[in-house]
């Protein structure tokens, strides 16, 4: 008897509690707020480009001689570092050989004097005249040995012969250029775009190009622009490409150029959850806009199709800046004062309700 008065108290403890509960939240309804997306308006022009390799550079060696071995023909591909042609350099190791000689008997005179000098037989001016034209021969001795060096050319980067200009047997003089040498370690495009184009250039977000027998748009970034026109009222537009393509991407390659630019001139579009759009008999689509003192107040919309995410493009009646309602809006009133709902319901998986 004891057990079933207990229960009963309980019991009549819960119903007088769900009772207030009921009682003072029954004239307040919760919502859930989102904020407008703000979307770019952008449109795409297109320009043919040509794409060139980033830098064509003469090489020739550094001393004169007769050239005796080329080693690469026009159009192979050579790395930095590979050997690219000879010089006869019989005269030149010659030259280095009697400096050296010279060199190591004037180190073991000075070598000798030195010991003198320590023991105070000679005078300090000698010694120091030895030791200076010791150092003397040091100098020409290494000149010699960088002349020797020099009789050999090799590729400072990467890219393709392009054309040699001697044969082997022949002579040249030093800094006479032996080849021309593609550099395709960075490859530019470049395209000419028009004067309202250029004017346009600050509201340039993004470019790309497109190339026969390559898939996709390529992503490229931009060098710069030539701020002279040319004889056509052209502006020059250099890009480069954001990634290395190896060999999918030649100099002389006819490519189309896409700008993606800003349109300043089209109306502002902004983005709001399908959920958040309910329609009026008489004022059309609307969504609810949360206000400071928590009263929810109907705002018309003008609608313009729906974005790649699924969300609805509003292009009047709203600013972006506003907190509108995204769940409960079928069940207010303009003007109902309503509580915000911070944290999702355990219930309400993903903020579908």
């Amino acid at each position: 008897m004891m057990k079933r008065s207990v229960t009963l108290l309980v019991f009549a403890g819960v119903l007088c509690a769900c009772g207030n509960l009921s009682h003072e939240d029954s004239g307040i309804r919760s919502v859930v707020l989102t904020k407008p997306v703000v979307l770019d308006s952008v449109c795409v022009v297109n320009y043919p480009g040509i794409v060139r390799e980033a830098h064509t550079i003469s090489l020739g060696f550094k001393t004169a001689g007769q050239i005796e071995c080329i080693h690469v023909r026009e159009g192979d591909y050579v790395r930095k570092g590979d050997l690219l042609a000879e010089l006869d350099d019989a005269d030149y190791r010659l030259g280095v050989e009697a400096l050296q000689i010279q060199y190591n008997q004037v180190k073991d005179e000075v070598d000798r004097m030195e010991r003198l000098f320590g023991q105070k037989s000679i005078s300090a001016n000698d010694y120091e005249k030895a030791v200076a034209g010791l150092k003397q021969l040091g100098v020409q001795l290494q000149v010699s040995e960088n002349k020797l060096a020099y009789t050999r050319l090799y590729a400072p980067i990467n890219g393709y012969i392009q054309r040699v200009n001697f044969s082997p047997a022949e002579m040249v003089d030093a800094g006479t250029a032996l080849f021309t040498l593609l550099d395709v370690s960075q490859m530019e495009v470049v395209a000419d775009i028009p004067l309202n184009e250029y004017k346009q250039r600050d509201y340039f977000i993004r470019y790309y190009c497109k190339a026969a027998g390559v898939v996709g748009e390529l992503p490229m970034t931009l060098l710069g622009f030539t701020p002279k026109a040319d004889g056509n009222q052209l502006y020059q537009l250099r890009l480069t490409f954001e990634e290395y393509l190896d060999e999918q991407i030649t100099a002389g390659m006819n490519v189309e150029v896409g700008i993606v630019v800003k349109d300043t001139a089209s109306a502002l579009k902004i983005a709001v959850p399908m959920c958040t759009i309910f329609r009026d008999y008489s004022q059309g689509p609307c969504v609810w806009v949360f206000g400071q003192d928590s009263v929810v107040s109907k705002q018309p919309v003008v609608l313009d199709g729906i974005d790649d995410e699924g969300r609805a493009v509003v292009v009047g009646g709203l600013t972006g800046k506003e907190c509108i309602v995204r769940a409960g809006v079928h069940v207010l009133r303009d003007g109902e004062r309503v509580r915000v709902v911070e944290k999702t319901s355990k219930t309400n998986v993903g903020g579908l309700l």
